[in-house]
């Protein structure tokens, strides 16, 4: 009978479970068709800054000033996390990223586990990301908000159009992130750094607005700003198609993270500054208040809303490729269908097109009758799925660490690993912990169901 390509056999070590063989080297794309550190930082900014950024500061207004010491641990965290990456790419520079991490650590089950949970959270992602495109598109073009058909055919195209890019070939992907990046930082900036100009403190509210205690604030603060950095991981999981990985995917991993923290809290700090307390906690569009507010006149809506179509449009882009990179990692290896390993112009065009029409499907359930609340359960999923990646490759971190702390390694830097490690796996937990007893109960199970994929794949190739 026909079966998936061959992959590589275990061997058995004596001090510990049976773990992959390494994958032999992924042919090298041309220069041309490689990602350099510019672009593979714009990848890590575009895909942690989508169009939440336009609706954070209201969300976590009502918890007070409070919700800013949140956003500062929860950088920390990030940082480490995106510095753990970095570790691990040196160690294997492969596209897959968190896959790549869990599977050379902990054996083919847990690698599968974290390529089919990483995979669920790119395409529900980018489902929920064009339902909220359609939503500011609405806002320049009203007949859209007003007709099911045009709603649908908007968020369609918003699907699509980056999918052509990434089909068009990994050169065009990195042009469109890097323009798209570059756009949608100007308005950002515009209110993050003007903003301060306009700061009056007045405008902050308290610090402890819901009473709770600060920890208790804060704490509330964070279960809503910890998705925030999702997307940390971009440079990783591309890594195969990034110049020189070993050094520019920690790099890029580093700098688009610290440069998306820097958007993140200039600009909330500027809308809790330039638009009243009262005011934010009741605003659906608080940089557009915050635009009214230091310029006058009400022309802020529309260039938010241009600002926000820019923002997910790179993160739709960006996120596409994304949803490729890890079924393609497990295909190579054999513990995903044959067909996502094929590639063109360096784009594994299957699972490009898969993700996408999976997306699509999710999109017109969104719009039709009845099915809003089954989406949502879907994109509250993708907050548990997006942390199982996080959580192995941490823990593979970890775990080299243990082994190497048998071996004559410097101390100094083993310390320094280990703390950074175990911060970052915190931070996963965390995250994990925030989205909700209900969204980890969906989670388990929509993970569990690819162990059918696993078994079907794990047989074939034993047969």
């Amino acid at each position: 009978m026909q079966t998936s390509p061959a992959a590589p056999r275990q061997a058995t070590r004596p001090d510990g479970p049976a773990t992959p063989a390494p994958h032999p080297a992924e042919p090298t794309p041309p220069k041309n068709g490689r990602f350099g550190l510019v672009t593979a930082t714009a990848l890590v900014m575009g895909n942690i800054i989508g169009g939440g950024i336009f609706m954070i500061p209201a969300a976590v207004a009502p918890y007070g000033t409070v919700s800013l010491l949140a956003f500062a641990v929860l950088t920390v965290g990030a940082i480490a996390l995106a510095l753990v990456f970095g570790q691990l790419a040196r160690r294997n520079p492969r596209t897959g990223g968190p896959y790549v991490y869990a599977r050379e650590a902990f054996g083919d089950f847990a690698g599968f586990l974290s390529a089919w949970s990483y995979w669920i959270t790119t395409w529900v992602s980018n489902a929920a990301l064009a339902v909220a495109a359609v939503g500011y598109l609405g806002v320049l073009l009203p007949p859209v908000g007003h007709s099911m058909a045009l709603s649908i055919t908007a968020a369609l195209a918003f699907q699509w159009l980056p999918a052509l890019a990434n089909l068009a070939g990994t050169r065009y992907v990195g042009a469109v992130q890097l323009v798209s990046t570059v756009l949608k930082f100007i308005p950002l900036l515009l209110v993050s750094v003007g903003g301060l100009f306009f700061f009056d403190p007045k405008n902050l509210g308290p610090f402890d607005a819901n009473g709770q205690g600060w920890a208790g604030g804060m704490t509330a603060a964070a279960a809503i700003l910890l998705f925030s950095y999702l997307g940390v991981e971009s440079a990783a999981m591309s890594a195969g198609k990034v110049r020189d990985p070993e050094r520019n995917v920690g790099r890029a991993s580093v700098l688009g993270t610290t440069g998306a923290a820097v958007v993140y809290l200039l600009g909330t700090l500027a809308v809790f500054g330039s638009v009243a307390h009262e005011r934010l906690v009741h605003s659906t569009a608080p940089f557009s208040d915050a635009v009214n507010a230091m310029f006058g006149g009400s022309w802020g809506g529309t260039v938010i809303a241009v600002a926000a179509l820019v923002s997910m449009t790179g993160a739709l882009n960006g996120w596409t490729l994304l949803a490729a990179q890890a079924p393609y990692a497990a295909a190579k290896d054999g513990l995903f269908p044959a067909a996502f390993a094929k590639e063109r112009r360096g784009v594994p065009t299957f699972g490009v097109l898969v993700s996408v029409a999976l997306a699509s499907a999710l999109t017109v359930l969104n719009f039709a009758s009845g099915a809003k609340g089954a989406f949502d359960i879907l994109v509250l999923v993708t907050t548990f799925t997006a942390t199982v990646p996080y959580l192995l490759s941490t823990a593979a971190q970890l775990y080299w660490l243990v082994r190497g702390a048998t071996e004559k390694v410097d101390n100094g830097r083993l310390v320094r690993d280990a703390v950074l490690g175990l911060g970052a796996f915190a931070f996963s937990l965390w995250l994990l912990a925030g989205a909700g007893y209900a969204a980890v109960y969906q989670g388990v199970l929509f993970l569990f169901a690819g162990i059918l994929v696993y078994v079907w794949m794990a047989g074939r190739r034993r047969a």
